[in-house]
């Protein structure tokens, strides 16, 4: 896992690349999938950003549901089962 902190117009914040894998979703439907992401808490705003773009697949919400712990939803628009990108998301709590 990388931590970067960054500054700007907030007083800070941090990025975390968590690598995780995704099963597949089912034609036009929409799912929660949780995945481990050390250091978030709850109460945190998370906001996670997938590493590559799937056609048909968007990213939802995301948000914490424990301790080290974040669900994020995923949409399938199509009319056949696809599964959202592999890989190292970003999350920044």
């Amino acid at each position: 896992m990388a931590v970067t902190t960054i500054g700007g117009n907030v007083s800070g914040a941090s990025v975390f690349s968590v690598s995780i894998t995704p099963v597949s979703v089912a034609a036009a439907t929409t799912v929660d999938q949780s995945f481990v992401v050390p250091g978030v808490r709850v109460g945190d705003f998370v906001i996670a950003g997938s590493p590559t773009i799937t056609t048909g697949i968007a990213t939802g919400r995301s948000r914490v549901t424990a301790a080290n712990t974040v669900a994020i939803t995923f949409v399938n628009v199509t009319a056949g089962a696809l599964v959202p990108p592999v890989g190292a998301y970003m999350f920044s709590p």
